[in-house]
């Protein structure tokens, strides 16, 4: 399902025209991103938690050339399913 999808399917549920809908999920995109950016954590009791995880630096390789290197440390944005959400798609 890509977002104009997405806006569709809120629109209906909502009850709310489909710029409503554009306009509240970009509200929440952006929100948690900021949230996340910013190192708090994000959580939707039932559906799940958005946060900002550090990955430590390590040995990788170029595929290419198969030349090694270095990566730097780095934060990771991470989503973590809530209960809720884990049941639905159990089914």
């Amino acid at each position: 399902m890509n977002k104009g999808e997405l806006v569709d399917e809120i629109a209906d549920n909502a009850g709310v025209t489909k710029k409503q809908a554009d306009t509240i999920l970009t509200a929440l995109t952006e929100t948690i991103m900021e949230t996340v950016s910013s190192g708090d954590k994000d959580s939707l009791v039932g559906f799940g938690s958005f946060e900002a995880r550090d990955r430590k630096a390590r040995d990788g390789r170029n595929p290419r050339t198969g030349k090694k290197l270095k990566i730097p440390a780095t934060k990771a944005p991470v989503f973590s399913a809530g209960k809720v959400f884990k049941e639905k798609v159990k089914g």
